[in-house]
């Protein structure tokens, strides 16, 4: 059995979700993952925080202030997943809450060993 990365990438949705909402997502997240929990498919997971982040570029070693550039959307977290193949993993980003917005994703990789 292989593991894969779920890696949730979300436009910034501190300004267009009420706290209610945003309450009401992290609830529907916990009962996601523990559903895939109770498969025994779980392995490990963490939120991103975005107080202290930096990017350090290559070249010049540079770093910028904001993590995210210009990019319209950020990284909020991963949850990693034991699974059969790519198709399972992909069923399971499938039901992420994460997909609620329209224009959120799930990247899903297999993790080398």
């Amino acid at each position: 059995m292989n593991e894969y990365i779920l890696i949730f990438r979300h436009e910034d949705a501190s300004k267009s979700i009420s706290q209610e909402q945003m309450q009401q997502w992290m609830q529907q997240t916990m009962d996601w993952i523990n559903d895939i929990a109770a498969q025994n498919k779980f392995s490990d997971g963490k939120g991103l925080l975005f107080d202290e982040a930096r990017v350090v570029h290559g070249g010049d070693k540079r770093v910028s202030e904001k993590a995210f550039g210009n990019l319209h959307e950020t990284i909020g977290g991963y949850i990693i997943v034991r699974a059969e193949s790519i198709e399972e993993a992909i069923e399971f980003a499938k039901g992420s809450p994460v997909l609620q917005g329209q224009h959120n994703s799930v990247e899903v990789r297999r993790i080398a060993r």
